[in-house]
C-alpha cells in the first residue's frame, strides 16, 4: 500500500496530452428520470470525475445505485425519458463521441447464433473498416484482435445460443469487445463486463480488458468483482443512490474506507467490504466498535461527507480542472465501409443466417409442403361441376390468407437479427437504408422456395386451370403476399420490440385485413365505416384474392347440371364474388407489388424516426443545474 503523498501524485498527474489519447471529464453531473407516476427522480447527483488514458476507471457500487446511467450519460447514450445536466468534455472541449472514437460494449452480448467466431468478426470488419483499406488488410486487423483476446482457438466455433450450444460465455462476451475495438477506439466503454461469468471467467475477461489499456481509456461499471479482478482496477468511482462515495486509485480506497471508521476485516474481499457498507437496500446496521452501531443510511452519509471533505475530493476537482486547461483535439470521425459495400456485406451474412437458422425458412418450407399436400388432397381435382366453384374460392382464400398468414412463424428469428441491428447501428457500424437492402435481398431466393414449392404442389394437385401463365401469375402473388406479410412483421416489430405483444399484434391487423378481404362477407355486404373505407382498400387480402379469382376463374367454363349448360368465369366473378373486373389480375399484382416497397419504406422510416427523434427529445428535455431541487445536493 503506497503511502498518502505517493497517492497524491498519483491524483495531481501532470496531463501532457498525446496525438490520439482521449481525457474524459464530467463535473456536477445530474440525470434525473421522470414517469407520470413519481415525477421526476434524481438518478445522479453532482457527481464529478475523471477518466485518463492508459487506465481502466471502474464504476462500483450495489444494484439501483446508478452504475449503469453514469455509462450510458458519459457515452452519449441516456433514454428520451431522462434528462442531464452538467457538464462533460472530452479533451477538455465539448464535442460528441465521433464514430471510431470510441465504442460500447453492452451487458447483454447480442451476436448472431448461427455465425462462427471468424465470421463474426470478419463480417464486421468489412462493415466497419472503410473502403480504402485492402481486404487483405482487414482480415489481418480481425485476425490480430481476435488473437489479442485470445480467441484464436475458438475461432472455427460458432457462437450458439438457443438453437445450439456454441462457445462459453467469457468468449461470447470477448467477441462482443472484439467486434468494437477493431476500429482501435480512443475510448471504450463497458457495461457489466462479468455478468453472468463465473469467478474464472470473470477474471480472464477483466485480465483481457486490462491488457488494451494502453493508449486507450477504458470505463467498465461492475458490480461485485473478486479480489483478483479489484486488483486490476487503476481508479474507483463508488456510488450509493446516485451520490459519489469515493472516487480514486482504486488501491487508496480500503485506506478512505479505514480512515472512515470502517476498516476492511482481514481476508476479505475489498469490493464485498464496500458493497456491503454502502448497500441500503437491506437498512442493516453496520457495527463501529464492540457496542456502537449505525443504520446502512447513516454510515453512507458519513462517507460521503468525508469524502466530499476530503483531499480526494479535492484532487479530483484539481485533475478535471488541469485537463479542461489542456483542450486537446477534436475528435474527427473516422472512415467506414461505403454504404453499397455495407449493403453487400450485411446481404451475405443475413443470408448465411437465413441458410443456418433452422426456424427461419426451413421449418416453415416443411410446413407448408404438409399443409399443401393436405389442400391438394382435400380438393384433388376439383373438376369443372357447379360445387367446384365454392371449392376453388376456399382454396384460393386459403392460399391467399391462412398460408401466407403463417409467415408469421419467423418473427422469431427475424427479432433476433433486429437486435443485433439495432446494436449495431447504436454503435455506427452502418445505417437503416443498408440493413432493410440486405434484408429485403437475402430473403428473396428462400421466399421463393417457400412460395413456389408449396404452391406447385397444390396448384397441379388441386387440378386449377393449366397453362404456364397462370400458374406463374399464382405463385407470384403467393410470393408477394410471404413478402407483404414479412414486412409487415418488421414493421410491428419495429414499434413493439417485445416478442410475443410483437406476435399478437401483428396476428391481430392481419386478421382485421382477412375479414374485410371481400370473402368471408362480400365487399357490398361490409359496413362502410371502418371494415369498408378505409379497411377494405387497405388491407392486401382484397388485392391478393381478386389477383388469384380472376386467374382462375377468367376463361373459365363451369357446368350447370340444372340448366344443361356452361357458366362463364366472368359471370361468377362479377355476380357471386362480386369483383371488380374493369383491370386486370396484372394491376392486382402491380398494386400487391407496389404494397411491398411501401411496406419496407415505412420500416426504414420507422427506424430512422427513433434515430432522430430520441436524441432531438434528449436535447429539448435536458435541463440546466439550476432547474434541479438543490434540496437533494448532498
Amino acid at each position: 500500500m503506497p503511502n498518502q503523498g505517493s497517492k497524491n501524485v498519483v491524483e495531481l498527474i501532470e496531463i501532457v496530452p498525446q496525438y490520439g489519447e482521449v481525457f474524459l471529464t464530467w463535473e456536477d453531473l445530474w440525470v434525473t428520470a421522470s414517469s407520470l407516476k413519481d415525477g421526476n427522480k434524481s438518478i445522479l447527483k453532482g457527481l464529478t470525475g475523471y477518466a485518463r488514458p492508459g487506465e481502466l476507471l471502474a464504476i462500483m457500487g450495489p444494484s439501483g445505485c446508478g452504475k449503469s446511467t453514469l455509462l450510458d450519460t458519459i457515452a452519449g447514450r441516456l433514454g428520451s425519458s431522462t434528462r442531464q445536466s452538467g457538464d462533460i468534455l472530452i479533451n477538455g472541449r465539448k464535442q460528441t463521441l465521433a464514430y471510431g472514437t470510441s465504442a460500447y460494449v453492452t451487458q447483454e452480448d447480442t451476436l448472431m447464433a448461427t455465425l462462427t467466431v471468424k465470421e463474426a468478426v470478419y463480417y464486421s470488419a468489412e462493415l466497419q473498416l472503410p473502403n480504402s483499406m485492402p481486404k487483405s488488410e482487414k482480415k489481418q486487423i480481425a485476425d490480430m484482435t481476435m488473437k489479442e483476446m485470445g480467441l484464436q482457438d475458438a475461432m472455427e466455433t460458432r457462437i450458439g445460443g438457443w438453437s445450439g450450444k456454441g462457445i462459453s460465455g467469457g468468449q461470447k462476451r470477448r467477441v462482443s469487445i472484439c467486434l468494437e475495438i477493431l476500429t482501435r477506439p480512443k475510448l471504450l466503454f463497458l457495461d457489466e463486463p462479468t455478468s453472468g461469468l463465473d469467478s474464472a471467467a470473470s477474471y480472464y475477461v477483466m485480465k483481457t480488458i486490462a491488457s488494451q489499456c494502453q493508449g486507450r481509456t477504458i470505463i467498465a461499471s461492475i458490480h461485485q468483482p473478486s479480489a483478483e479482478v479489484f486488483s486490476l482496477f487503476h481508479s474507483l468511482c463508488l456510488l450509493s443512490s446516485g451520490r459519489t462515495v469515493y472516487f480514486g486509485p482504486a488501491n487508496a480506497a480500503i485506506e478512505f474506507f479505514a480512515l472512515s471508521g470502517y476498516h476492511c476485516p482481514t481476508l476479505q474481499n475489498p469490493s464485498d467490504h464496500f458493497l456491503k457498507t454502502i448497500n441500503s437496500d437491506f437498512d442493516q446496521d453496520i457495527e463501529e466498535g464492540p457496542t456502537r452501531r449505525k443504520s446502512t443510511e447513516e454510515v453512507i452519509n458519513i462517507l460521503i461527507k468525508s469524502y466530499s471533505g476530503s483531499d480526494k475530493y479535492r484532487a479530483v476537482r484539481s485533475q478535471v480542472a488541469e485537463i479542461c486547461k489542456q483542450e486537446g483535439e477534436v475528435l474527427e470521425k473516422r472512415s467506414r465501409a461505403n454504404f453499397a459495400t455495407q449493403s453487400l456485406v450485411l446481404t451475405r451474412r443475413s443470408f448465411v443466417n437465413m441458410s443456418r437458422d433452422l426456424g427461419y425458412y426451413w421449418m416453415r418450407l416443411a410446413v407448408y409442403i404438409v399443409i399443401a399436400v393436405g389442400l391438394g388432397t382435400i380438393y384433388y381435382d376439383v373438376g369443372f361441376s357447379y360445387s367446384s366453384i365454392q371449392a376453388r374460392g376456399s382454396m384460393l382464400m386459403f392460399v391467399a390468407t391462412f398460408i401466407t398468414f403463417m409467415a408469421i412463424g419467423g418473427f422469431s428469428s427475424f427479432v433476433e437479427e433486429l437486435k443485433v441491428f439495432q446494436q449495431e447501428k447504436l454503435n455506427g457500424h452502418y445505417g437503416s437504408g443498408s440493413f432493410v437492402i440486405a434484408n429485403t435481398l437475402s430473403a428473396l431466393p428462400y421466399l421463393v422456395l417457400v412460395s413456389f414449392i408449396p404452391g406447385a404442389i397444390t396448384y397441379f394437385l388441386t387440378g386449377l386451370q393449366g397453362g404456364f401463365e397462370h400458374f406463374m401469375c399464382f405463385a407470384v402473388v403467393l410470393f408477394t403476399c410471404m413478402m407483404l406479410v414479412e414486412s409487415l412483421m418488421m414493421i410491428v416489430a419495429s414499434i413493439v420490440p417485445n416478442f410475443l405483444m410483437g406476435l399478437i399484434t401483428g396476428a391481430g391487423i392481419q386478421a382485421l385485413m382477412c375479414l374485410s378481404g371481400g370473402f368471408f362477407r362480400l365487399t357490398n355486404d361490409l359496413p362502410r365505416v371502418f371494415w369498408k373505407y378505409p379497411l377494405h382498400y387497405v388491407a392486401f387480402h382484397k388485392y391478393a384474392y381478386q389477383g388469384l379469382f380472376k386467374n382462375e376463374f377468367e376463361g373459365l367454363k363451369i357446368n350447370e347440371e340444372h340448366m344443361k349448360g356452361l357458366i362463364k368465369g366472368e359471370d361468377i366473378l362479377r355476380y357471386k364474388w362480386e369483383m371488380d373486373l374493369d383491370y386486370s389480375k396484372w394491376v392486382d399484382l402491380a398494386i400487391l407489388l407496389g404494397m411491398v416497397f411501401v411496406y419496407r419504406l415505412l420500416f426504414l422510416l420507422f427506424v430512422k424516426a427513433g434515430e432522430k427523434v430520441k436524441p432531438a427529445v434528449r436535447a429539448i428535455t435536458s435541463t440546466s443545474p439550476k432547474q434541479i431541487n438543490s434540496a437533494e445536493i448532498p
